[in-house]
């Protein structure tokens, strides 16, 4: 005689930070258990393991009990026709059995959620905190539309098409007010996700064909020569607007983004093919080598900060603050320098991009190998040629056509 028995409990998955454990079914036959999940999770603290049930009277809650509820029946289901077939029931069989009856249901949050986990692992090796963050904030939005659109706590990826694409672009746009490039950030994420159930053959089709992520240009802010070299001359007696303006010059003339130099130590300067010191170094964002050549306005800097305690406390090249305050003092500093522009301290990498380098004649091949870049055209985004360099540029061109036209007598 068979016997048979099935419960739901909760598990949690080793390896992920989150705190929602897994719901498993449990099913036991002649004695022999055997357990396999039901692509759902939940809270622990909000599981009543007596009954086998979520906690609780809101949405969520209410739509994974009648999940539950539904998985259970499907699973006496099968357990019925097994035993009307007069086959012989086993742990085994039986689990094979329900994962060919029932279809697993990918849920589109879920699987985004599972890619987040495993990012989450892996920060510091081969993702930044910051790129971890924006997924996450993406997921949080994502989460936000699904209620807001279908009012479900997630959506099966089957149901995604070109329409859902377009309509969490419109809800990112006028709900959360988003501009239109950073709604593009989210929408990337997003395709990213599909493409992975796409290889996963998850999906027969990707929803993105025919959907174009469109990026704007915009205006990035640099300085200027003059604008530079006021900040660079300036009389400051306040320290913590010299230390910012120092470091902000050093990014102005070495490209090296601020995550960058606030790590760098006395063994990234070493000496280049041409006798000289470089910055040979690893970019933290994409793990691409970076060698600068110094140029002097850089090296002295170096040379202002080399018996400073806290660099040799921290065993670092200069003393960064915080990028918060940093970005504060900077703010600071223009007032200060009577500059209105809005700068970041990004702003320095365009401006070693545009100022200091292309336009005075220096290659887009060798910018981008500084910049660390892994395409040129990531390059081409930064390099807003001046208008100095197009006259410098048109002036030469005058005098090569002057040289070449014959006397009029």
């Amino acid at each position: 005689m068979n016997t048979f028995s099935q419960r739901f409990i909760l598990r949690k998955t080793k390896g992920t930070k989150s705190i929602d454990a897994t719901v498993y079914a449990r099913v036991n036959i002649n004695g022999i258990r055997t357990e396999f999940s039901v692509s759902r999770t939940c809270n622990p603290q909000l599981w009543n393991s007596a009954i086998g049930r979520v906690t609780g009277k809101n949405q969520a809650a209410k739509e994974l009990n009648v999940y539950l509820n539904t998985i259970e029946v499907r699973i006496y289901e099968i357990h019925r026709e097994l035993v009307a077939s007069k086959q012989v029931i086993s742990s085994e069989s039986f689990k094979n059995e329900f994962r060919g009856a029932v279809e697993k249901s990918r849920l589109l949050l879920e699987i985004f959620k599972n890619h987040n986990d495993q990012m989450e692992a892996l920060v510091g090796r081969e993702y930044s905190i910051n790129t971890f963050k924006k997924f996450r904030t993406c997921l949080s939005s994502l989460t936000n539309f699904v209620q807001w659109k279908y009012k479900k706590s997630d959506i099966d990826i089957t149901a995604i098409g070109y329409e859902f694409i377009n309509d969490f672009e419109f809800y990112l746009k006028s709900e959360k007010k988003v501009q239109h490039n950073s709604a593009m950030g989210d929408i990337k994420k997003l395709k990213k996700i599909i493409r992975q159930c796409v290889a996963n053959n998850w999906l027969a089709k990707d929803p993105f064909m025919g959907y174009k992520v469109k990026i704007r240009d915009t205006s990035r802010q640099i300085l200027l020569e003059n604008e530079i070299e006021i900040i660079a001359t300036k009389e400051i007696s306040i320290e913590r607007l010299s230390l910012v303006r120092d470091i902000f010059l050093f990014c102005c003339y070495t490209g090296v983004s601020f995550r960058d130099v606030a790590e760098l130590r006395d063994q990234d300067i070493a000496i280049g093919v041409d006798g000289e010191k470089w910055i040979w170094t690893t970019r933290f964002k994409t793990g691409t080598p970076t060698h600068i050549p110094l140029l002097p306005r850089a090296l002295e800097i170096i040379d202002r900060y080399k018996s400073d305690p806290r660099c040799i406390n921290r065993g670092r090249l200069l003393p960064v603050l915080s990028n918060q305050k940093m970005n504060s003092y900077l703010k600071e500093l223009t007032d200060f320098c009577r500059i209105k522009k809005e700068l970041t301290f990004h702003c320095a990498r365009h401006t070693f991009a545009t100022t200091i380098t292309l336009s005075n004649g220096v290659p887009i091949e060798s910018v981008s190998k500084m910049l660390g870049h892994r395409n040129l055209r990531t390059t081409q985004i930064y390099a807003k040629v001046l208008d100095k360099k197009v006259g410098e540029d048109m002036r030469l061109l005058n005098e090569r056509l002057s040289k070449g036209r014959p006397e009029v007598k």
